[in-house]
């Protein structure tokens, strides 16, 4: 990724969002927010995921009083987009100028988010602007009168913030496609040095909205824009969190956490390898450090095919090898192949758990 543009870091609670700190994982959560119990789980399994700020709807007064209860045990900053939820003590707001569009509405609530030092995210989405031109079937939308109207809601919220003194600000420019969501993120950033929120909102299933996120935030991220970001997708909030840091792994010229190598399999295979990379896959989630595993499904390529590889196993007609940096270091029946990895992976996430645990 090129240098990251400047901005003026935001403390989210403990996180530090913008400036110099690393870019930000944030998700949202599914459960019902007047189930105390079932949000706090989620919150629980997005921080295991290492999710680092966890956005939590507030769409009633009943919901603003599980807030109560939830923030205080909360391990996560918590974000919200109701007034009532700076009462609950949230660590930071979500102001949608589309939603939002009353400026005395605006500064009442800038006010007392001001006397609690509590941030605001200017979060604007394309699909909800005042005025939106009409989109045809099948035509992508006028990205040009849609960015516009973008960068000039998100900078009217802001100049109202900026006029009451008040600069604990970010910012998010999504939209359901990302060439939209790309055009905005650029033009804004340009205009103010405050952090920027990426993400593709409503972006769809778990397949399709990994491959829309992964083109509109890696694009900006290769460009220096983006502070913090968050995958949208239609399933578990902990996916989102691991397509997110996926993106970031893709990018990095610093591999931060465990990467899964695996051919694309061709004739040669002669192993049931979909379960093996499933299982594999599965055993990565409890590794921090940054290792590359790979999965081959030939023995006489894997080897050198995955040499660039910390450890590996590549599968042949009923048995397999085991290699580690390209060399072999074991060779095991098929059925035996799998577990001789795992085996060696959980001594890794044991040792993981351990300095962290110190």
């Amino acid at each position: 990724m090129r240098p990251r543009r400047k901005s003026i870091p935001v403390r989210i609670g403990d996180v530090v969002v913008g400036g110099a700190a690393e870019i930000v994982v944030q998700s949202m959560t599914k459960a019902d927010t007047r189930d105390v119990k079932a949000t706090l789980n989620e919150i629980a399994r997005l921080k295991d995921a290492n999710c680092r700020i966890v956005r939590v709807a507030v769409p009633t007064r009943e919901a603003a009083q599980a807030m109560v209860e939830i923030k205080k045990s909360s391990p996560l900053p918590i974000i919200a987009d109701a007034l009532l939820a700076l009462q609950a003590g949230v660590d930071g707001l979500r102001l949608n100028p589309g939603n939002i569009k009353d400026p005395e509405k605006v500064k009442e609530i800038t006010r007392q988010a001001k006397e609690r030092e509590v941030p605001i995210r200017i979060g604007v989405n394309a699909g909800s602007l005042p005025g939106r031109p009409k989109e045809g079937a099948g035509v992508r939308p006028p990205t040009e009168e849609v960015v516009a109207a973008m960068v000039s809601a998100a900078m009217g919220h802001m100049h109202i913030l900026e006029s009451l003194d008040f600069n604990l600000i970010k910012v998010s420019m999504k939209a359901s496609d990302p060439p939209t969501m790309i055009a905005a993120n650029r033009a804004l950033a340009e205009k103010m040095d405050y952090p920027l929120h990426l993400g593709v909102t409503e972006s769809g299933p778990p397949r399709t909205g990994a491959v829309k996120s992964a083109v509109g935030i890696g694009v900006l991220l290769e460009e220096g824009i983006g502070d913090t970001i968050r995958v949208s997708l239609a399933g578990d909030s902990v996916e989102e969190v691991e397509v997110a840091y996926g993106i970031i792994n893709a990018l990095a010229e610093k591999q931060t956490g465990p990467n899964l190598i695996a051919c694309p399999m061709c004739g040669r295979l002669e192993i049931d390898m979909l379960p093996m990379v499933a299982e594999v896959e599965k055993a990565l989630k409890r590794i921090k450090r940054p290792i590359n595993v790979s999965v081959m499904g030939c023995v006489v390529n894997g080897p050198g095919e995955g040499q660039h590889a910390d450890i590996g196993i590549a599968g042949g007609k009923g048995k397999g090898i085991l290699f580690k940096h390209g060399k072999i270091v074991g060779t095991f029946p098929e059925k035996e192949l799998v577990p001789a990895l795992l085996k060696e992976l959980d001594a890794i996430a044991a040792e993981d758990a351990q300095q962290l645990a110190s």
